[in-house]
């Protein structure tokens, strides 16, 4: 194999995983506000969530999120003369915290199965855009191969970061009002 198909692999299973990064905290979501309805919708949907939430866990984050490691390490271990640049230092450094980010997330995995419900569903909507702070950092990182450019993006990220939290809190606001209309 050549470094080419490596690099595909491991685009290919980065992917993958954030398939499954920017699901789980929606998920999780859904699971939290199931817990507002009345027995036995609640244990139905609990049951439901637990089983998408284990599935997508096992047979899609945890294996992609190695796999793409693996495959990362060895275009490293191909070409070592990367670990000396900067952004590539920046960029692991990104990775590290995408991976606390997964082992975070399979946190409130186990506390949710225990019915331990600590973030309400808008936490865990800012929640879910964590993850792509950190695909937006790291694309960043590696299509521009400069830490200095990787400064303006920084830039743009926090802008980036303010839109996207406003437009949860805009949504939030239309849905309580469309609640309230509906109540009334």
């Amino acid at each position: 194999m050549t470094y080419l198909h490596f690099k595909a692999l491991h685009i290919i299973f980065v992917v993958s995983w954030f398939a499954g990064l920017f699901y789980m905290p929606r998920l999780f979501v859904y699971h939290t506000e199931a817990k507002d309805k009345t027995s036995p919708e609640r244990e139905i949907l609990f049951a439901q969530f637990t089983k998408m939430e284990k599935l997508l866990w096992n047979a899609i984050m945890t294996p992609a999120c190695w796999l793409t490691i693996i495959f990362g390490s060895t275009m490293l271990y191909i070409t070592p003369s990367w670990l000396d640049q900067g952004w590539m230092q920046l960029k692991l450094v990104f990775v590290a915290g995408l991976i606390a980010y997964h082992f975070f997330t399979r946190k409130i995995l186990l506390e949710l199965r225990r019915g331990v419900f600590r973030f309400s569903s808008f936490q865990l909507r800012l929640f879910n855009e964590i993850a792509t702070i950190f695909l937006f950092s790291i694309v960043f990182l590696v299509v521009l191969k400069n830490t200095v450019d990787w400064l303006w993006g920084v830039l743009g990220l926090v802008i980036f970061a303010i839109l996207m939290m406003t437009a949860v809190r805009i949504v939030k606001r239309i849905r309580e009002k469309k609640s309230a209309g509906t109540m009334q």
